[in-house]
């Protein structure tokens, strides 16, 4: 190694400035994000801390990954042990911890057999290509067609991003897949001239996440249900952010009640490790066969394995209770900004899965949590998005309450 390269665990390397380290990812990196001005170097709890030391309030969890907050200390004592173990075999073999991790998946959720891949676009990719199949088993080549839905969001890669009913993510990449037509959310009108016999799947969020916290209602949902029935398509919901407790029960479908036929999942199922899944009626799931999908890292035995101890740690803990309890507390202390802040007009969501309508650009308002030691995150603009932990207390929320009435006078002081 040259002297002038320091490796990644050696004292130079840990001791950076916060400069070198932006510089450095300047230099190498792909310019796809516009991070915010500050390096993270741990965690505990719902709190984090910067290079400098200080201390932050997470209302992002990692955009939604870190349910059981940082370090806990089950999760770092499974991944401590399992690393000594065993860390990766490939799907050329069995291990110990897929068949329970998946036995556990489809008896929480009441489908039938599941499928593990890297991350939840994954999952939407695994899932299209699923319902395809079924598809063309249940009415030839012709039966190929998807519904999704306007302002929805599932990821980057192309069949991912064909379903993603938002130019601005989409521009820049077509063609994609020309056989989706986009609805309006809850326009159960459209949706029924959209669907016919060759479609072979319905694709929703239950609850917008990067699309700004819009909620399906029950209603639609029913009538995406009744449709996909009548028309033997596969109704698939993406629940990679609204899922596994964010509403308060395991999964966001069972809030409505309304079941799928395929469900998929990723952001907390292990703690923060890559990891994603789709569950499946066997109707769809039997419509696969070996060598017609794969993956080289998904349903590794470290991820399985913490995946599993995640499960747990949300019965034990009761940690859904929680989510319920200090999720109607936010929601309530939310409507009071909105009721008395000119610059709030709304709060959309649930459990721990929120949002704050603004009127004004929500970006300034990260912007100055950030100062204040509290991690907001922004998406569509103008909403302030709450994702935080399943460990949070009232207590925390009271805190980033406050510095959110704060920034929000500051804002309207302005604006006068």
């Amino acid at each position: 190694m040259s002297a002038s390269v320091a490796s990644p665990t050696t004292p130079a390397a840990a001791s950076r400035s916060f400069e070198q380290i932006v510089e450095l990812e300047r230099k190498y990196l792909l310019t796809t994000y516009n991070r915010y001005p500050v390096v993270l170097t741990r965690g505990k709890g719902v709190f984090l801390y910067d290079i400098e030391g200080k201390k932050y309030l997470d209302f992002v969890s990692g955009l939604g990954v870190n349910a059981l907050g940082h370090a806990h200390p089950r999760i770092v004592k499974t991944i401590r042990d399992q690393a000594a173990r065993l860390l990766h075999v490939s799907n050329l073999y069995y291990h110990e911890y897929q068949g329970p991790l998946a036995e556990k998946l489809c008896a929480l959720s009441g489908l039938d057999r599941a499928f593990f891949q890297n991350s939840g676009t994954e999952a939407i990719e695994g899932s299209i290509k699923l319902a395809r199949l079924a598809g063309h088993r249940a009415g030839g080549e012709a039966k190929c067609r998807l519904v999704a839905l306007e302002g929805s969001y599932h990821g980057r890669t192309f069949g991912a991003l064909s379903l993603t009913g938002q130019d601005k993510h989409r521009k820049g990449f077509e063609p994609l897949l020309d056989d989706v037509t986009f609805v309006k959310q809850n326009d159960a009108e459209a949706l029924r001239a959209a669907v016919s016999d060759n479609t072979c799947a319905i694709v929703l969020e239950p609850i917008f996440g990067e699309g700004g916290i819009y909620e399906c209602t029950p209603e639609f949902l029913r009538a995406c249900r009744s449709l996909a029935d009548r028309h033997k398509a596969a109704l698939i919901f993406d629940e990679i952010q609204c899922g596994l407790g964010r509403t308060g029960t395991i999964f966001a479908f069972q809030t409505f009640g309304v079941t799928p036929d395929i469900v998929a999942i990723a952001k907390p199922i292990a703690a923060g490790l890559p990891l994603g899944a789709f569950i499946a009626k066997e109707e769809f799931a039997s419509a696969i066969s070996p060598g017609q999908h794969g993956t080289t890292f998904g349903g590794g035995p470290l991820a399985c394995r913490v995946a599993l101890e995640f499960l747990a740690i949300i019965e034990d803990e009761k940690l859904l209770d929680n989510v319920k309890k200090v999720g109607a507390y936010l929601h309530d202390q939310l409507q009071t900004i909105v009721d008395k802040n000119p610059n709030a007009v709304a709060v959309r969501g649930r459990g721990f899965i929120q949002g704050i309508q603004l009127e004004i650009p929500a970006r300034p308002i990260v912007d100055g949590g950030l100062a204040e030691g509290v991690l907001f995150n922004s998406t569509q603009d103008t909403v302030v998005r709450f994702l935080p932990p399943f460990l949070m207390e009232e207590k925390h929320v009271d805190k980033g309450i406050r510095v959110l009435k704060k920034l929000l006078g500051k804002k309207r002081q302005k604006a006068a």
